[in-house]
């Protein structure tokens, strides 16, 4: 675990500002705290406070250090709405439906994080995926830098019998289901960037394909060619290899034999699928028969850090994208 470690390292050494939106979810309680004794956040959860403090005593825990914000009674939901209606009034929202909007914990959260009263925000483990980003979207939009918004997992491979150690970048495996080879090119690039502030290493992206070298012929291999072609064409130094199947990505010996000037390797730490049905496939894999510790889906692209939890998640799993989220927050 040598990668995480690393992460959570950075984090307590200067924690940042994390709203967690579902407060009244016991493993987000519990993250919460466990969050708050490793000293790598600061964390305000979201809810009704009665019922969050009823939850934490039953729980057995103190919440003391952690401050608690009901949106429906809160001092600035009033501030925070004339925020959004100011943002959304051309896309036809009044200043009514913003009112509303802001005592929705999760729209309060991401309010919070683009206002600069949070560094980042968590949510995921009651709202779908879909909300969680669309509301993040919205309200803390996306990069300057960026064209969309996308995702990765931090897979994390540290068992003995792993040959392949540490941490690599799984991306998008949550979010966009049939990139073309534009939008493939911005999520390597995103991923890249994803896995310098992360790992601390230079990124070396596998773009994976069912064809390595050009040894096979389809639309799909053609896309994932294109792709490539974008990304070494907007950054030129990144060790990139496309197309490249999956045991020429990750095994030297494997690309010494089928990859023509390979620029990783055999050795790539960010793995960039062809599309959403890849990517979900290949680290559900990963996870489950290989054994990998999945941490996400983490978000990329956004202005601030928004991230967003698998709905059966863990407390642990809550820690771990605090953790990222404040990393992401230093960057």
């Amino acid at each position: 675990m040598k990668a995480l470690n690393n992460i959570f390292k950075r984090a307590s050494e200067d924690p940042k500002r994390v709203v967690l939106a579902e407060g009244e979810d016991p493993r987000i309680i519990e993250a919460a705290v466990i969050a708050t004794q490793k000293g790598i956040a600061d964390i305000t959860l979201l809810g009704n406070s009665a019922s969050i403090n009823s939850k934490a005593a039953e729980l057995g825990f103190d919440l003391n250090s952690i401050a608690l914000i009901d949106p429906a009674r809160s001092d600035a939901t009033g501030r925070y709405a004339q925020a959004l209606f100011e943002l959304r009034q051309a896309k036809g929202m009044t200043i009514e439906q913003a009112s509303i909007s802001m005592k929705d914990p999760l729209h309060y959260a991401q309010m919070m994080v683009r206002l600069g009263d949070a560094d980042g925000s968590v949510a995921g483990a009651v709202y779908t995926t879909g909300d969680t980003v669309r509301s993040a979207i919205q309200i803390i939009g996306m990069a300057p830098s960026s064209t969309m918004i996308s995702s990765f997992f931090l897979m994390m491979l540290c068992e003995p019998f792993h040959e392949l150690k540490g941490g690599v970048l799984f991306a998008d495996c949550g979010l966009v289901i049939d990139p073309d080879a534009s939008q493939l090119a911005q999520i390597a690039m995103s991923a890249s960037n994803s896995a310098r502030t992360l790992l601390e290493e230079e990124p070396r992206v596998a773009m994976l394909s069912f064809s390595t070298s050009g040894s096979a012929k389809h639309a799909a291999v053609d896309k994932v060619v294109e792709a490539t072609r974008l990304v070494q064409e907007k950054m030129p130094d990144l060790a990139i290899d496309g197309d490249v199947q999956l045991d020429a990505a990750i095994v030297a010996e494997i690309s010494d034999r089928k990859v023509t000037d390979s620029a990783t390797h055999g050795r790539a730490n960010v793995l960039i699928f062809p599309n959403l049905e890849a990517g979900n496939i290949g680290y559900k894999l990963a996870e489950r028969i290989g054994k990998a510790d999945a941490i996400g889906p983490i978000l990329q692209g956004l202005n601030k850090p928004a991230n967003d939890l698998s709905r059966g998640c863990s407390a642990k799993d809550v820690v771990n994208v605090i953790a990222i989220t404040v990393v992401q927050a230093h960057a």
